[in-house]
């Protein structure tokens, strides 16, 4: 058989399938380093132009040259999925990474966060993000990239700000509150409107318009779009782009030690039925999966970083183990991270792994202070809630335009970064066009705003 990763592909997707994965085709490519980086940088292959994306791929750039960050695989999930391996990756390395891919293929077809997700977007992301950057493309044509880069600005800087709790298309606000009283089930009141609907009208209650918004609204892409005053069509049109993109990308976020964790439990697993790999070719891919899932993401013990391809991988291998592979397909179907870590990562496998409540310093390391689970869990998924952003809901739009938004600091536990915010409120401001103020906390805990202008 020839020497070619490509020649193994098929034989792994015919043994995944055996094994009882489940998954759409994949379209795997080969590309150059740079267009890998390109890649996870943007998020798609294909996306919309924006400064920020330059700086993410400068970001990403010197991690690599500093020798901590090797793109090995990108993947999208969808139908079919498209799974683009570096160039520079060897013959084991990519056998490794075609079964990891094919894990990855089966926990997005069959979760349902990331059905539910995939089924309001698109199954054909990498088609749909396209047509998006050349929707964006023509607005630039017709009017100017400074204007469209305006918008973008803004949108891209709510990109986390969505609410999947809630469709992808939604309807906008009731325009009339609700009578109070028409919510009683008032018998008197029905039988004489039946009965005399001209005495019933004779005396018509003034209509009282809902206020905007009605409740707490989080989805600020969303509200933005629906609600600015003077928003453009084109404009709305970009919110509502960058929105489904976000949607798009959640479960990714939501899942992410169960998703990496259950493509390196996979990977794993059909290395070891895989007899039609070479032995140089397996003993290699066995030690690229050990380095994949080595616990630590540095040289000394006391500082652990989280690695979640490490901790999935352990958390799914005990899970079998104990409860059998069809229980794991079950946990993998219903959970997001949350569920997981906190119904299986155990006293013993805490212990097991020398995992404990720690501190997380901003370079990502992490220090243990005491043995304490439930803190443990807690600090694990702490960078997860509201897609890893503080929570910020539009609460009011005054009478003069002004909109009030309000940091949720109680719920959250997140302080807001202030010079980070100011700009997000410049931002914001040029495409609402009305004044905006937005209520947080300080440090001392005392009530804080921001305005922009």
């Amino acid at each position: 058989m020839s020497g070619s990763w490509q020649d193994y592909t098929r034989r792994i997707e015919e043994l995944a399938a055996a094994q009882g994965l489940k998954f759409h085709p994949v379209d795997f490519e080969a590309v150059p380093d740079s267009f890998m980086m390109e890649i996870a940088v943007y998020g798609l292959p294909v996306r919309m132009p924006h400064w920020s994306f330059g700086v993410r791929y400068i970001y990403q750039l010197i991690q690599r040259h500093m020798g901590h960050s090797r793109l090995f695989e990108v993947v999208f999930p969808g139908n079919p999925g498209h799974a683009y391996l570096a160039e520079s990756n060897g013959l084991a390395e990519n056998i490794l990474v075609t079964a990891h891919v094919l894990g990855h293929a089966d926990f997005s077809r069959n979760n349902l966060l990331f059905r539910r997700c995939q089924e309001q977007v698109s199954e054909r992301i990498v088609e749909h993000a396209a047509n998006h950057a050349r929707q964006i493309s023509a607005a630039i044509e017709t009017h100017g990239a400074q204007r469209v880069e305006q918008v973008l600005d803004a949108a891209l800087a709510l990109e986390q700000h969505i609410d999947v709790d809630v469709p992808l298309r939604r309807p906008r606000y009731p325009e009339y509150a609700e009578d109070p009283k028409a919510l009683v089930d008032d018998t008197f009141r029905k039988r004489f409107a039946a009965l005399e609907p001209a005495a019933a009208s004779a005396a018509p209650e003034a209509r009282r318009r809902a206020p905007v918004p009605p409740h707490s609204e989080k989805d600020l892409l969303w509200f933005l779009a629906h609600y600015s005053p003077d928003m453009e069509s084109w404009e709305r049109d970009i919110f509502l782009a960058v929105r489904e993109e976000s949607f798009y990308f959640y479960p990714v976020f939501a899942t992410q030690i169960m998703n990496e964790g259950w493509a390196s439990y996979w990977h794993a697993r059909l290395l070891r039925e895989a007899d039609f790999v070479p032995q140089q070719a397996y003993v290699d891919a066995i030690k690229c999966h050990s380095d994949v899932v080595r616990p630590i993401a540095a040289e000394q013990q006391v500082a652990l970083s989280i690695n979640p391809y490490h901790l999935g991988f352990v958390m799914w291998e005990k899970i079998v183990e104990q409860d059998g592979l069809a229980a794991a397909r079950a946990i993998m179907e219903q959970d997001d991270d949350f569920a997981f870590v906190r119904n299986h990562l155990t006293r013993e496998l805490a212990e097991e792994l020398g995992m404990f409540r720690y501190s997380a310093r901003s370079d990502g390391q992490i220090k243990v202070l005491e043995q304490d689970l439930n803190a443990l869990h807690e600090a694990v998924l702490a960078p997860k809630y509201n897609f890893g952003a503080p929570i910020v809901s539009a609460v009011k739009v005054r009478n003069d335009g002004t909109l009030e938004l309000a940091h949720d600091s109680a719920v959250d536990g997140r302080g807001l970064d202030l010079e980070r915010s100011r700009k997000v409120l410049d931002y914001v401001q040029r495409v609402w066009r009305r004044p905006i103020v937005l209520t947080t906390v300080n440090q001392a805990g005392s009530t804080l705003e921001l305005t922009a202008p």
